[in-house]
């Protein structure tokens, strides 16, 4: 069977008048008026009508809505108020049936509740809106990588079969590997610090995994997180990159989306630059000024930073968090030890990002693993690395999946996941 097509439907105009052509797609409407018929059929990249008529007719019999099909056929003027052209179907080869009832209207006409949508997750692809934000996901990627490869970063990829707790935590999921104790990675933090010993610079993105159970439309066990990791940079270094990697995802996507955002129905505005900073301490006595009283090394719950995004509404940096929030490999501020060079990415009260100053001092390393209860000798392989030379580096991790939801204005990750998992849902 040939399956071959001349032509993506963006690629026809009425120009072509009178050319033939050979696309395909799934047809979206179908409406037979006497002898003739009208077809509206759909690609990836857009929407044709199609007009069949006469002897042709015939070539309807068995086909349905959300069917695909390959036409053969002639470009010509269209009265059509929503077409400036149409083809005149010649040929129409079905390729495949669709089943009737569907367990979902991909066109949308009737709504579905995400469940429904997710548990039929190829088919919602039907349905632009849909497609539309996973065409930005795509933008959004290709935008990140573009980015941090003008800025002298190497891409790497790290395991997600790791045989310790990258960062000490406990919210792990744990495998049986060859009769070995294993976990899922969830973060790359060890390994890419590793790598800035001989390639520098290096950022990864990929799929990481976190077992802690929570129900809330920020949250999921299989999460996509942007990672970077810098040789010769401290913690203001890397806060400028990322800001200027939000910045170009907002701007690329704004100017080269239009499409995509009229499907959506949501503008995408370029924020304001530079991102405000507002430390911990500062953060702490605009709280207070709320009557929420916060003690020094207290971290901040959720209530908390809704109350500071209420505040700052946009993109800001938290700046400046006391070391005992952190994780062993953050460095201390010179001036004040009870300080950490860190910083986390706010969007209002969505945490996006996470990063700081790293400790490249190995003897200052295992304190800190041991001050943390944590055993240095579990650490080992990673440790000796830092004899070797490791220079002072600096980097942060970013939830792609919370970028993406701010971008095209909406509060459930799950909207822009393919087949997102949670606690609840393992399937399709």
């Amino acid at each position: 069977m040939d399956i071959s097509r001349t032509h993506l439907i963006e690629e026809l105009n009425s120009s072509m008048e009178g050319q033939n052509v050979l696309f395909g797609g799934w047809v979206v409407d179908l409406r037979k008026l006497g002898k003739m018929a009208f077809l509206t059929v759909r690609d990836v990249t857009g929407l044709c009508q199609v007009i069949v008529k006469g002897d042709s007719m015939t070539l309807l019999e068995g086909l349905n809505r959300q069917s695909v099909v390959r036409i053969s056929g002639k470009i010509q003027a269209s009265k059509a108020k929503d077409f400036d052209f149409e083809v005149s179907a010649t040929e129409i080869q079905i390729l495949a049936k669709a089943e009737y009832p569907l367990p979902i209207d991909p066109i949308g006409r009737l709504e579905s509740d995400i469940d429904n949508r997710l548990n039929s997750r190829a088919l919602d692809m039907r349905n632009q809106k849909t497609a539309s934000i996973f065409k930005l996901r795509s933008q959004v990627l290709a935008s990140i990588r573009e980015t941090l490869i003008n800025k002298k970063f190497i891409e790497i990829n790290t395991p997600k079969i790791i045989g310790s707790a990258s960062e000490g935590g406990a919210d792990l999921f744990g495998l049986d590997y060859f009769g070995k104790q294993a976990y899922l990675a969830q973060s790359p933090q060890l390994y890419k610090e590793q790598m800035t010993i001989g390639l520098e610079r290096v950022f990864e993105i990929s799929s990481f995994y976190r077992a802690e159970k929570s129900h809330t439309g920020r949250h999921l066990s299989e999460f996509t997180s942007v990672d970077i990791e810098a040789a010769m940079m401290d913690y203001t270094d890397v806060m400028d990159i990322l800001e200027s990697i939000v910045i170009d995802v907002f701007k690329n996507t704004s100017e080269n989306s239009k499409t995509e955002q009229q499907e959506i129905g949501h503008e995408i505005k370029v924020p304001n630059s530079p991102f405000e900073k507002v430390t911990y301490t500062h953060a702490l006595e605009e709280l207070s000024e709320l009557d929420i009283k916060i003690e020094f090394g207290e971290d901040l719950q959720d209530a908390h930073l809704r109350s500071l995004g209420e505040k700052h509404p946009g993109f800001f940096f938290l700046t400046d968090w006391p070391m005992s929030l952190k994780p062993f490999y953050i460095h201390e501020k010179d001036d004040d030890p009870t300080l950490s060079r860190s910083f986390d990415l706010q969007y209002g009260y969505l945490e996006l990002s996470s990063g700081g100053r790293r400790l490249h001092d190995p003897e200052q390393l295992k304190v800190r693993l041991k001050e943390q209860d944590l055993d240095p000798s579990s650490f080992e392989e990673h440790l000796k690395t830092f004899g070797w030379g490791m220079p002072p580096h600096s980097g942060w991790g970013m939830g792609l999946d919370r970028l993406m939801t701010v971008l095209v204005g909406i509060d459930n990750v799950r909207e822009v996941v393919l087949y997102p998992r949670d606690p609840d849902r393992l399937k399709p």
